[in-house]
């Protein structure tokens, strides 16, 4: 017997949540790592490995300096997981019965791969401006140090776009 019928909106919710757990906080977890990866790409000679660039951290942020950027990656990544995850299911069952059952079956490779690509399509659009904001906290020393100091500021000086240049890279990557 299972918690849910296939295909239904608790399913789907089911699996948004499961995304928002598996995304978003295994990205958060690793925010410390990905803090210096970020910075060690944007100034290689200060931060010039990762021992180096956490140990940079802590002696001029402190140990708290290592959590920068916790809030959009929660955020961001969370919500590009609900995408992924709910829509990967919608779309699956949607070009399947596009297919038919049989077709659906012989090609299900390719089912699948299309389910997941139209998925990560809105996923990285739920994504980006949480990325976008995290970067400029992890990586724009003195540009903010928090969500709620970003968001108007990139806002104000770049408009919505500030928050979506980075999507096509997404899409990319």
């Amino acid at each position: 017997e299972y918690s849910c019928e296939y295909g239904s909106l608790k399913f789907y919710a089911l699996c948004g949540v499961g995304g928002v757990l598996s995304c978003g906080l295994t990205h958060t977890a690793v925010v410390p790592l990905d803090l210096v990866k970020c910075r060690m790409q944007v100034d290689p000679q200060k931060y010039k490995s990762i021992f180096n660039g956490f140990s940079v951290t802590v002696k001029e942020d402190g140990v708290r300096g290592l959590a920068k950027g916790w809030a959009p990656t929660f955020i961001g990544y969370s919500m590009q997981g609900l995408c992924k995850f709910g829509f990967y299911e919608v779309f699956k069952i949607l070009y399947g019965n596009m297919l038919g059952e049989e077709n659906a079956y012989l090609w299900r490779t390719s089912l699948y791969l299309a389910a997941s690509a139209s998925a990560e399509f809105f996923a990285d659009i739920a994504l980006a401006p949480m990325e976008a904001a995290k970067v400029r906290i992890q990586t724009q020393p003195g540009y903010a140090n928090t969500l709620r100091q970003a968001v108007p500021k990139m806002f104000g000086e770049e408009g919505i776009w500030a928050f979506y240049k980075g999507v096509a890279p997404l899409w990319m990557r």
